[in-house]
Protein backbone atom coordinates (compact mmCIF):
# COMPACT_ATOMS: atom_id res chain seq x y z
CA UNK A 1 0.00 0.00 0.00
CA UNK A 2 1.60 3.24 -1.04
CA UNK A 3 1.21 6.30 1.52
CA UNK A 4 2.74 9.65 0.52
CA UNK A 5 5.77 10.37 2.23
CA UNK A 6 4.93 13.52 4.88
CA UNK A 7 6.90 16.63 4.65
CA UNK A 8 9.19 17.27 7.18
CA UNK A 9 9.50 20.12 9.45
CA UNK A 10 12.81 20.53 11.46
CA UNK A 11 11.38 22.93 14.16
CA UNK A 12 12.47 23.17 18.29
CA UNK A 13 8.71 23.31 19.51
CA UNK A 14 9.23 19.60 19.73
CA UNK A 15 11.98 20.71 22.48
CA UNK A 16 9.89 22.91 23.86
CA UNK A 17 6.93 20.21 24.67
CA UNK A 18 9.80 17.82 26.25
CA UNK A 19 10.87 20.95 28.31
CA UNK A 20 7.74 22.14 29.94
CA UNK A 21 6.86 19.24 32.40
CA UNK A 22 10.54 19.70 33.54
CA UNK A 23 9.73 23.07 33.98
CA UNK A 24 7.07 22.51 36.29
CA UNK A 25 8.86 19.66 37.97
CA UNK A 26 10.89 22.42 38.96
CA UNK A 27 8.58 24.99 39.93
CA UNK A 28 7.12 22.12 41.98
CA UNK A 29 10.38 21.31 43.73
CA UNK A 30 11.33 25.20 44.27
CA UNK A 31 8.18 25.95 46.02
CA UNK A 32 8.19 22.98 48.26
CA UNK A 33 5.79 22.55 50.88
CA UNK A 34 6.30 26.17 51.99
CA UNK A 35 4.46 27.36 49.15
CA UNK A 36 1.35 24.61 48.71
CA UNK A 37 -0.61 26.53 46.24
CA UNK A 38 2.20 28.02 44.15
CA UNK A 39 3.81 24.32 43.86
CA UNK A 40 0.30 22.90 42.69
CA UNK A 41 -0.05 26.09 40.36
CA UNK A 42 3.22 25.06 38.75
CA UNK A 43 1.66 21.37 37.90
CA UNK A 44 -1.11 23.07 36.38
CA UNK A 45 0.46 25.87 34.72
CA UNK A 46 2.76 23.32 33.15
CA UNK A 47 -0.07 20.93 32.41
CA UNK A 48 -1.68 23.48 30.40
CA UNK A 49 1.22 24.68 28.84
CA UNK A 50 1.96 21.11 27.52
CA UNK A 51 -1.12 20.66 26.12
CA UNK A 52 -1.79 23.49 24.09
CA UNK A 53 1.58 23.28 22.99
CA UNK A 54 0.98 19.85 21.31
CA UNK A 55 -2.62 21.18 20.28
CA UNK A 56 -1.13 23.49 18.25
CA UNK A 57 0.66 20.90 16.11
CA UNK A 58 -2.20 19.27 15.46
CA UNK A 59 -3.57 20.92 12.09
CA UNK A 60 -0.28 21.02 10.72
CA UNK A 61 -0.14 17.06 11.33
CA UNK A 62 -2.75 16.26 10.01
CA UNK A 63 -2.21 18.04 6.89
CA UNK A 64 0.42 15.52 6.12
CA UNK A 65 3.54 16.83 7.45
CA UNK A 66 6.10 15.62 10.47
CA UNK A 67 7.96 17.93 12.58
CA UNK A 68 11.35 17.09 13.50
CA UNK A 69 13.96 18.02 16.25
CA UNK A 70 17.48 16.15 16.18
CA UNK A 71 19.58 16.46 19.58
CA UNK A 72 22.22 14.49 19.25
CA UNK A 73 24.01 12.13 17.28
CA UNK A 74 25.38 9.25 18.62
CA UNK A 75 26.71 6.93 15.47
CA UNK A 76 25.80 7.01 12.28
CA UNK A 77 22.11 5.67 12.37
CA UNK A 78 21.73 6.25 15.82
CA UNK A 79 20.62 9.47 17.52
CA UNK A 80 18.53 11.04 20.48
CA UNK A 81 15.65 12.86 17.91
CA UNK A 82 12.39 13.64 18.29
CA UNK A 83 9.50 13.77 16.16
CA UNK A 84 5.60 14.53 16.07
CA UNK A 85 3.55 12.84 13.38
CA UNK A 86 0.22 11.53 13.65
CA UNK A 87 0.99 7.81 15.50
CA UNK A 88 2.57 10.06 18.21
CA UNK A 89 -0.29 13.00 18.44
CA UNK A 90 -2.70 10.15 19.75
CA UNK A 91 -0.54 9.44 22.83
CA UNK A 92 0.83 12.86 23.62
CA UNK A 93 -2.56 14.69 23.47
CA UNK A 94 -4.06 12.32 25.59
CA UNK A 95 -1.07 12.56 28.54
CA UNK A 96 -0.85 16.21 28.03
CA UNK A 97 -4.68 16.53 28.23
CA UNK A 98 -5.13 14.21 31.34
CA UNK A 99 -2.33 15.73 33.58
CA UNK A 100 -4.52 18.97 33.47
CA UNK A 101 -7.53 16.78 35.30
CA UNK A 102 -5.34 14.94 37.20
CA UNK A 103 -3.43 18.00 38.46
CA UNK A 104 -6.76 19.34 40.07
CA UNK A 105 -7.47 16.20 41.38
CA UNK A 106 -4.48 15.44 43.04
CA UNK A 107 -4.56 18.46 44.79
CA UNK A 108 -7.82 17.71 46.28
CA UNK A 109 -6.87 14.09 47.18
CA UNK A 110 -3.26 14.71 48.74
CA UNK A 111 -4.33 17.49 50.77
CA UNK A 112 -7.71 15.64 51.97
CA UNK A 113 -5.82 12.65 53.02
CA UNK A 114 -3.18 15.40 54.61
CA UNK A 115 -0.70 12.79 52.53
CA UNK A 116 2.90 13.32 53.38
CA UNK A 117 5.39 14.28 51.08
CA UNK A 118 3.62 16.16 48.84
CA UNK A 119 6.24 17.97 47.13
CA UNK A 120 8.19 14.66 46.02
CA UNK A 121 4.83 13.45 44.60
CA UNK A 122 4.48 16.30 42.61
CA UNK A 123 7.68 16.52 41.04
CA UNK A 124 7.77 12.61 40.49
CA UNK A 125 4.64 13.41 38.66
CA UNK A 126 5.79 15.83 36.34
CA UNK A 127 8.80 13.99 35.59
CA UNK A 128 7.07 10.67 34.57
CA UNK A 129 5.19 13.37 32.15
CA UNK A 130 8.10 14.26 30.71
CA UNK A 131 9.10 10.45 30.18
CA UNK A 132 5.87 10.09 28.54
CA UNK A 133 6.19 12.62 26.53
CA UNK A 134 9.28 12.14 25.46
CA UNK A 135 8.23 8.70 24.24
CA UNK A 136 5.27 9.77 22.74
CA UNK A 137 7.85 11.99 20.73
CA UNK A 138 10.57 9.46 19.63
CA UNK A 139 11.98 9.47 16.40
CA UNK A 140 13.61 5.75 16.74
CA UNK A 141 13.43 2.91 18.88
CA UNK A 142 16.90 4.15 20.66
CA UNK A 143 15.34 7.71 22.16
CA UNK A 144 11.70 6.00 22.74
CA UNK A 145 14.19 3.11 25.03
CA UNK A 146 15.70 5.57 26.68
CA UNK A 147 12.12 7.66 27.71
CA UNK A 148 10.41 4.15 28.30
CA UNK A 149 12.97 3.29 31.28
CA UNK A 150 12.97 6.93 32.40
CA UNK A 151 8.98 6.37 33.28
CA UNK A 152 10.42 3.39 35.18
CA UNK A 153 12.38 5.34 37.35
CA UNK A 154 10.54 8.41 37.66
CA UNK A 155 7.35 6.51 39.11
CA UNK A 156 9.01 4.34 41.46
CA UNK A 157 8.86 6.49 44.74
CA UNK A 158 5.20 7.28 43.76
CA UNK A 159 4.64 3.62 43.85
CA UNK A 160 6.61 3.51 47.12
CA UNK A 161 4.79 6.91 48.46
CA UNK A 162 3.31 5.63 51.65
CA UNK A 163 6.75 3.91 52.52
CA UNK A 164 5.66 1.26 54.38
CA UNK A 165 6.29 -2.68 54.01
CA UNK A 166 3.39 -3.07 51.60
CA UNK A 167 4.57 -0.51 49.94
CA UNK A 168 8.16 -1.05 49.59
CA UNK A 169 7.07 -4.80 48.39
CA UNK A 170 4.84 -2.95 45.35
CA UNK A 171 7.63 -0.92 44.27
CA UNK A 172 10.22 -3.77 44.64
CA UNK A 173 7.33 -5.99 42.33
CA UNK A 174 7.10 -3.09 40.17
CA UNK A 175 10.92 -1.96 38.84
CA UNK A 176 11.98 -5.43 39.22
CA UNK A 177 9.02 -6.96 36.30
CA UNK A 178 9.48 -3.56 34.20
CA UNK A 179 13.64 -2.98 34.59
CA UNK A 180 14.39 -6.75 33.88
CA UNK A 181 11.75 -6.94 30.57
CA UNK A 182 13.41 -3.68 29.47
CA UNK A 183 17.02 -4.86 29.97
CA UNK A 184 16.80 -8.56 29.13
CA UNK A 185 14.54 -8.46 25.74
CA UNK A 186 14.26 -4.99 24.94
CA UNK A 187 18.22 -3.85 24.82
CA UNK A 188 19.00 -7.30 23.17
CA UNK A 189 16.36 -6.78 20.37
CA UNK A 190 17.57 -3.37 19.88
CA UNK A 191 20.90 -4.21 19.46
CA UNK A 192 20.30 -6.62 17.05
CA UNK A 193 17.98 -4.80 15.00
CA UNK A 194 20.87 -1.95 14.67
CA UNK A 195 23.38 -4.64 13.82
CA UNK A 196 20.65 -6.13 10.86
CA UNK A 197 19.69 -3.10 9.57
CA UNK A 198 22.29 -0.03 10.67
CA UNK A 199 19.53 2.26 11.95
CA UNK A 200 16.98 2.61 14.38
CA UNK A 201 14.92 5.31 12.83
CA UNK A 202 11.32 4.17 12.48
CA UNK A 203 10.03 4.51 8.67
CA UNK A 204 7.23 7.17 8.18
CA UNK A 205 4.24 4.43 7.66
CA UNK A 206 2.85 1.26 9.49
CA UNK A 207 3.56 -0.56 6.06
CA UNK A 208 7.16 -0.83 5.10
CA UNK A 209 8.82 -2.11 8.49
CA UNK A 210 12.24 -1.35 9.41
CA UNK A 211 13.28 -5.21 8.40
CA UNK A 212 14.09 -6.17 5.02
CA UNK A 213 12.87 -9.28 2.96
CA UNK A 214 16.35 -10.75 3.66
CA UNK A 215 16.35 -11.16 7.41
CA UNK A 216 15.83 -14.79 8.36
CA UNK A 217 11.87 -15.51 9.34
CA UNK A 218 12.94 -16.72 13.24
CA UNK A 219 14.90 -13.83 13.60
CA UNK A 220 12.13 -11.44 13.05
CA UNK A 221 9.56 -13.97 14.90
CA UNK A 222 12.34 -13.89 17.60
CA UNK A 223 12.45 -9.99 17.98
CA UNK A 224 8.79 -10.15 17.44
CA UNK A 225 8.24 -11.73 20.62
CA UNK A 226 11.06 -9.83 22.53
CA UNK A 227 9.26 -6.63 21.48
CA UNK A 228 5.86 -7.82 22.64
CA UNK A 229 7.06 -8.99 26.17
CA UNK A 230 9.74 -6.70 26.62
CA UNK A 231 7.75 -3.57 26.74
CA UNK A 232 6.15 -4.74 29.98
CA UNK A 233 3.97 -2.49 30.87
CA UNK A 234 1.39 -3.34 28.47
CA UNK A 235 0.28 -5.91 31.40
CA UNK A 236 0.27 -8.78 28.68
CA UNK A 237 0.19 -12.16 30.58
CA UNK A 238 2.39 -13.42 32.44
CA UNK A 239 3.96 -10.16 32.55
CA UNK A 240 1.64 -8.10 34.50
CA UNK A 241 1.63 -8.88 38.04
CA UNK A 242 3.57 -5.63 38.74
CA UNK A 243 0.69 -3.65 37.78
CA UNK A 244 -2.19 -4.79 40.27
CA UNK A 245 0.95 -5.09 43.24
CA UNK A 246 1.58 -1.35 41.96
CA UNK A 247 -2.20 -0.58 43.50
CA UNK A 248 -0.69 0.15 46.99
CA UNK A 249 0.28 3.98 45.61
CA UNK A 250 -1.77 6.50 46.33
CA UNK A 251 -5.02 6.78 43.54
CA UNK A 252 -3.89 9.96 41.72
CA UNK A 253 -0.85 7.40 40.97
CA UNK A 254 -3.00 4.56 39.99
CA UNK A 255 -4.79 6.91 37.40
CA UNK A 256 -1.17 7.83 36.08
CA UNK A 257 -0.44 4.13 35.74
CA UNK A 258 -3.70 3.02 34.20
CA UNK A 259 -4.41 6.15 32.12
CA UNK A 260 -1.88 8.86 31.68
CA UNK A 261 1.60 7.60 31.48
CA UNK A 262 2.42 3.94 32.47
CA UNK A 263 0.66 2.01 30.60
CA UNK A 264 -0.51 3.88 28.01
CA UNK A 265 3.30 3.79 27.24
CA UNK A 266 3.10 -0.03 26.83
CA UNK A 267 0.98 -0.19 24.56
CA UNK A 268 1.77 3.08 22.75
CA UNK A 269 5.51 1.55 22.75
CA UNK A 270 4.56 -2.26 21.57
CA UNK A 271 2.14 -0.57 18.42
CA UNK A 272 5.05 1.80 17.64
CA UNK A 273 7.42 -1.50 17.29
CA UNK A 274 4.86 -3.81 15.60
CA UNK A 275 3.66 -0.81 13.02
CA UNK A 276 6.86 0.59 12.46
CA UNK A 277 9.84 -2.15 13.32
CA UNK A 278 7.94 -4.81 11.66
CA UNK A 279 4.89 -3.07 9.51
CA UNK A 280 2.04 -4.46 7.93
CA UNK A 281 3.60 -6.56 4.99
CA UNK A 282 6.07 -8.60 7.38
CA UNK A 283 3.37 -9.23 9.62
CA UNK A 284 0.85 -10.39 7.28
CA UNK A 285 3.69 -12.46 5.60
CA UNK A 286 4.97 -14.62 8.51
CA UNK A 287 1.40 -15.00 9.71
CA UNK A 288 2.35 -12.95 13.04
CA UNK A 289 -0.44 -11.00 13.83
CA UNK A 290 -3.95 -13.33 14.05
CA UNK A 291 -2.39 -15.28 16.56
CA UNK A 292 -0.97 -12.64 18.58
CA UNK A 293 -4.12 -11.51 18.70
CA UNK A 294 -5.58 -14.66 19.94
CA UNK A 295 -2.54 -14.61 22.53
CA UNK A 296 -3.44 -11.77 24.04
CA UNK A 297 -7.32 -12.46 24.13
CA UNK A 298 -6.00 -15.24 26.72
CA UNK A 299 -5.22 -12.02 29.03
CA UNK A 300 -8.37 -10.14 28.23
CA UNK A 301 -10.81 -13.01 29.20
CA UNK A 302 -8.48 -14.42 32.28
CA UNK A 303 -7.38 -11.49 33.70
CA UNK A 304 -11.29 -10.08 33.46
CA UNK A 305 -12.50 -13.62 35.19
CA UNK A 306 -9.97 -12.68 38.01
CA UNK A 307 -11.18 -9.19 38.17
CA UNK A 308 -14.57 -10.75 39.13
CA UNK A 309 -12.96 -12.39 42.70
CA UNK A 310 -11.98 -8.77 43.78
CA UNK A 311 -13.51 -6.94 46.53
CA UNK A 312 -10.85 -4.25 46.51
CA UNK A 313 -12.20 -1.32 44.42
CA UNK A 314 -9.07 -0.46 42.96
CA UNK A 315 -8.07 -4.21 42.38
CA UNK A 316 -10.85 -4.84 40.24
CA UNK A 317 -9.80 -2.24 37.99
CA UNK A 318 -6.81 -3.07 37.90
CA UNK A 319 -7.59 -6.29 36.41
CA UNK A 320 -10.15 -4.45 34.14
CA UNK A 321 -7.04 -2.74 32.98
CA UNK A 322 -4.72 -5.64 32.58
CA UNK A 323 -7.95 -6.87 30.55
CA UNK A 324 -8.63 -3.71 28.37
CA UNK A 325 -4.89 -2.92 27.30
CA UNK A 326 -5.00 -6.62 25.37
CA UNK A 327 -7.92 -4.69 23.16
CA UNK A 328 -5.36 -2.55 21.79
CA UNK A 329 -2.83 -5.15 20.95
CA UNK A 330 -5.47 -7.09 19.22
CA UNK A 331 -6.87 -4.80 17.50
CA UNK A 332 -3.18 -3.22 16.17
CA UNK A 333 -2.60 -7.33 15.54
CA UNK A 334 -5.92 -7.81 13.50
CA UNK A 335 -3.96 -5.97 10.74
CA UNK A 336 -7.34 -4.97 8.82
CA UNK A 337 -7.83 -1.11 8.62
CA UNK A 338 -10.94 -1.15 11.21
CA UNK A 339 -9.41 -3.63 13.53
CA UNK A 340 -5.85 -1.28 13.60
CA UNK A 341 -8.41 1.60 14.32
CA UNK A 342 -10.39 0.43 16.99
CA UNK A 343 -6.92 -0.91 18.95
CA UNK A 344 -5.12 2.48 18.36
CA UNK A 345 -8.15 4.46 19.18
CA UNK A 346 -9.19 2.12 22.44
CA UNK A 347 -5.81 4.04 23.78
CA UNK A 348 -8.04 7.72 24.05
CA UNK A 349 -11.34 5.55 25.26
CA UNK A 350 -9.42 3.46 27.55
CA UNK A 351 -7.82 6.41 29.38
CA UNK A 352 -10.59 8.65 29.53
CA UNK A 353 -13.06 6.13 30.94
CA UNK A 354 -10.52 4.16 32.82
CA UNK A 355 -9.27 7.33 35.10
CA UNK A 356 -12.56 8.54 35.58
CA UNK A 357 -12.95 4.90 37.31
CA UNK A 358 -10.01 5.39 39.37
CA UNK A 359 -11.24 9.18 40.22
CA UNK A 360 -13.87 8.15 41.40
CA UNK A 361 -12.59 5.05 43.65
CA UNK A 362 -10.32 7.85 44.70
CA UNK A 363 -13.17 10.21 45.46
CA UNK A 364 -15.04 7.42 47.31
CA UNK A 365 -12.25 6.70 49.32
CA UNK A 366 -11.20 10.25 50.51
CA UNK A 367 -15.33 10.56 51.59
CA UNK A 368 -16.16 7.83 53.04
CA UNK A 369 -12.31 5.89 53.54
CA UNK A 370 -14.08 2.50 52.03
CA UNK A 371 -12.21 0.54 49.12
CA UNK A 372 -13.82 -2.69 49.38
CA UNK A 373 -17.28 -3.02 46.91
CA UNK A 374 -18.77 -4.58 50.29
CA UNK A 375 -18.86 -1.42 51.74
CA UNK A 376 -20.25 0.54 49.29
CA UNK A 377 -24.18 -0.56 49.72
CA UNK A 378 -26.35 2.96 49.44
CA UNK A 379 -23.38 5.36 48.76
CA UNK A 380 -24.51 6.33 45.71
CA UNK A 381 -27.75 7.68 47.16
CA UNK A 382 -25.20 10.17 48.99
CA UNK A 383 -22.79 10.12 46.43
CA UNK A 384 -24.53 10.57 43.14
CA UNK A 385 -22.25 12.53 41.04
CA UNK A 386 -19.19 9.93 41.74
CA UNK A 387 -20.97 6.89 41.23
CA UNK A 388 -23.00 8.45 38.24
CA UNK A 389 -19.46 9.02 36.48
CA UNK A 390 -18.72 5.60 37.84
CA UNK A 391 -21.65 4.01 36.29
CA UNK A 392 -20.85 5.68 33.02
CA UNK A 393 -17.56 4.81 32.76
CA UNK A 394 -18.21 1.29 33.41
CA UNK A 395 -20.06 1.75 30.41
CA UNK A 396 -17.66 2.71 28.25
CA UNK A 397 -15.01 -0.64 29.64
CA UNK A 398 -18.44 -2.50 29.06
CA UNK A 399 -18.33 -1.04 25.41
CA UNK A 400 -21.98 0.08 25.37
CA UNK A 401 -23.24 3.14 23.46
CA UNK A 402 -23.21 5.86 23.38
CA UNK A 403 -19.72 6.06 25.85
CA UNK A 404 -16.51 5.90 23.74
CA UNK A 405 -15.80 2.21 24.54
CA UNK A 406 -18.25 1.36 22.38
CA UNK A 407 -16.03 2.82 19.43
CA UNK A 408 -13.63 0.27 20.31
CA UNK A 409 -15.56 -2.68 20.54
CA UNK A 410 -17.83 -2.04 16.97
CA UNK A 411 -14.61 -1.70 15.34
CA UNK A 412 -12.91 -4.82 16.68
CA UNK A 413 -15.89 -6.54 16.07
CA UNK A 414 -15.81 -5.19 12.31
CA UNK A 415 -11.86 -5.67 11.99
CA UNK A 416 -12.74 -9.22 13.21
CA UNK A 417 -14.77 -9.98 10.49
CA UNK A 418 -12.61 -8.50 7.83
CA UNK A 419 -9.57 -10.65 8.93
CA UNK A 420 -11.70 -13.58 9.23
CA UNK A 421 -10.49 -14.74 12.65
CA UNK A 422 -13.94 -15.27 13.85
CA UNK A 423 -12.60 -16.84 16.83
CA UNK A 424 -11.83 -13.41 18.09
CA UNK A 425 -15.92 -12.27 18.27
CA UNK A 426 -16.04 -15.03 20.71
CA UNK A 427 -13.48 -13.53 23.18
CA UNK A 428 -14.55 -10.13 22.66
CA UNK A 429 -18.12 -11.31 23.03
CA UNK A 430 -16.84 -13.33 26.80
CA UNK A 431 -14.63 -10.35 27.81
CA UNK A 432 -17.90 -8.30 27.38
CA UNK A 433 -19.95 -10.15 29.41
CA UNK A 434 -17.74 -10.75 32.12
CA UNK A 435 -17.12 -6.57 32.11
CA UNK A 436 -21.08 -6.24 33.01
CA UNK A 437 -20.12 -8.99 35.18
CA UNK A 438 -17.77 -6.94 37.56
CA UNK A 439 -18.82 -3.42 37.01
CA UNK A 440 -22.25 -3.72 37.00
CA UNK A 441 -22.76 -4.75 40.50
CA UNK A 442 -20.68 -1.89 41.74
CA UNK A 443 -23.18 0.32 40.46
CA UNK A 444 -26.08 -1.31 41.74
CA UNK A 445 -24.76 -1.67 44.74
CA UNK A 446 -24.25 2.15 44.83
CA UNK A 447 -27.63 3.34 44.20
CA UNK A 448 -30.24 -0.02 45.26
CA UNK A 449 -28.14 -1.75 47.83
CA UNK A 450 -29.37 -1.23 51.70
CA UNK A 451 -26.62 0.73 54.37
CA UNK A 452 -25.35 -1.56 57.04
CA UNK A 453 -27.19 -1.77 60.19
CA UNK A 454 -25.99 0.81 62.29
CA UNK A 455 -23.87 2.63 59.66
CA UNK A 456 -24.18 6.84 59.93
CA UNK A 457 -24.99 8.21 56.82
CA UNK A 458 -25.32 11.46 58.02
CA UNK A 459 -21.38 12.21 57.76
CA UNK A 460 -21.10 11.15 54.21
CA UNK A 461 -21.27 13.78 50.79
CA UNK A 462 -19.72 13.87 47.49
CA UNK A 463 -15.25 14.31 47.65
CA UNK A 464 -14.12 18.23 47.33
CA UNK A 465 -14.73 20.05 44.15
CA UNK A 466 -11.19 19.94 42.86
CA UNK A 467 -12.00 16.20 43.08
CA UNK A 468 -15.50 15.93 41.79
CA UNK A 469 -15.23 18.09 39.19
CA UNK A 470 -12.69 16.72 37.68
CA UNK A 471 -13.99 13.25 37.56
CA UNK A 472 -17.02 14.64 36.00
CA UNK A 473 -15.23 16.45 33.00
CA UNK A 474 -12.93 13.19 32.04
CA UNK A 475 -16.51 11.58 32.47
CA UNK A 476 -18.26 13.66 29.97
CA UNK A 477 -15.15 13.40 27.35
CA UNK A 478 -15.43 9.60 27.40
CA UNK A 479 -19.11 10.54 26.30
CA UNK A 480 -18.51 12.87 23.96
CA UNK A 481 -15.85 11.22 22.49
CA UNK A 482 -18.58 7.90 21.86
CA UNK A 483 -20.77 10.29 20.11
CA UNK A 484 -18.16 12.73 18.35
CA UNK A 485 -15.31 10.16 17.67
CA UNK A 486 -13.47 12.23 14.96
CA UNK A 487 -11.37 14.19 17.13
CA UNK A 488 -9.06 11.18 17.24
CA UNK A 489 -10.35 9.25 14.61
CA UNK A 490 -8.85 12.03 12.19
CA UNK A 491 -5.73 10.80 13.77
CA UNK A 492 -5.84 6.51 13.43
CA UNK A 493 -7.00 7.21 9.86
CA UNK A 494 -3.67 9.34 9.07
CA UNK A 495 -1.81 6.71 10.37
CA UNK A 496 -3.37 4.01 9.05
CA UNK A 497 -3.51 5.51 5.59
Amino acid sequence: MEITAPTIINSSILLWALLIPLVGALGVFSFGKDSPNFREGSSIIAAVGLFLTIFSMKETVLAGNMYQWQMFDILPGLSLTLRADAFSMIFALIASGLWIAAAFYSMGYMRGLHEHAQTRFNTCFALAIFGAIGVAFSDNLFTMYLFYEFVSISTYPLVAHHQDEEAYEGAKKYIVYLTTTAKGLLLPAMILIYVITGTLDFPTNIYEGMLGADVESWLVIMLFIFCLFGFAKNGVMPFHHWLPGAMVAPTPVSALLHAVAVVKVGVFCTSRAFLYIFGVDLMTKLNLGIPTAYFVGFTIVMASVIALTKDNLKARLAYSTVSQLSYIILGVCLLTPNGMAGGLIHIANHAFSKITLFFCAGAIYVATHKKYISEMSGLGRTMPWTFGAFAVASLSMIGAPPVAGFVTKWKLLVGTIESGALGIIFILLASTLLNVGYFAPVTYKAFFGKRPEGEVDAGVKEAPLSMVIPLCVACAISVYIGIQPDFFMDFVKAVIG
